[in-house]
């Protein structure tokens, strides 16, 4: 079985552009013509630069989109609540801020987030990472924002603040692409990647992967705070682009 869908994602214009340039490449092939300098304008950043699947979601879910998010970082969702019901989880991810994020900034900033995303209709899952999740979306032509770590996608160096390759005093570097298709034969997936110096293929920006090191490189993107999927659809009333 290959699934391929007709996606591009163009260049990000900056380095910590990439994950509204990939909400901008997912509006895009749903037929919403937003400008990609409006999408970064509007999507929330964090302090020291980039943003979160949280904040993707959210501007999806104000354009009138549907918006779902699978969790993979424990940091921020415990399992015993993933069957919780929507206001049950908000309250558990209230009750975590005072106890968990006064030291850890971003995992309070990220808290906070899901606790918006939840507000605002959208749905937190958790489930197995695996070929069939994946396969779930890809088949049914909806392509899947997410966060990995780039530090074992490009088996780069760890990076400096700067962005600067540095082995010993980097640190691991977060990055948002769209998966677009899937080969089940070659097991294979294919990534739509708004960095144009990318070690797979620059130019084009959508090359395979094998799934075994991109299933890794979501679940490693854990240290980054970008170890999700997101998937974005259009309303069940056709809406998606109204806002």
């Amino acid at each position: 079985m290959t699934t391929r869908l007709a996606f591009e994602v163009p260049a990000q214009p900056t380095d910590t552009t990439c994950g509204p340039t990939c909400l901008h490449a997912v509006y895009r092939y749903h037929g919403d013509d937003i400008a990609l300098e409006a999408v970064i304008e509007q999507t929330r950043e964090l302090r020291d630069g980039g943003t979160l699947d949280a904040f993707l979601a959210l501007h999806a879910l104000a354009r009138g989109y549907r918006a779902r998010i699978y969790l993979h970082n424990l940091a921020v969702f415990d399992p015993s609540w993933v069957s919780l019901s929507r206001a049950a989880l908000i309250a558990k991810l209230e009750a975590q801020l005072p106890i968990k994020c006064a030291a850890h900034p971003k995992l309070a900033v990220a808290t906070q987030g899901y606790i918006e995303v939840l507000r605002a209709g959208g749905e937190l899952r958790m489930a197995d990472l695996t070929g069939a999740l994946l396969r779930k979306y890809l088949t049914r032509g909806i392509p899947i924002l997410t966060g990995l770590s780039s530090t074992w996608l490009y088996r780069t160096p760890r990076e400096r603040p700067d962005n600067e390759f540095d082995d010993l005093h980097g640190e691991p570097g977060g990055h948002f692409v769209v998966l677009s298709g899937y080969d089940r034969s070659k097991r294979e997936v294919w990534v739509a990647d708004p960095w144009a110096g990318n070690p797979f293929d620059g130019e084009a920006r959508v090359y395979p992967v094998k799934i075994e090191r991109l299933i890794a490189a979501v679940l490693l993107g854990v240290v980054s705070y970008d170890c999700n999927l997101l998937v974005i659809e259009p309303s069940k009333t056709g809406g998606g682009g109204s806002a």
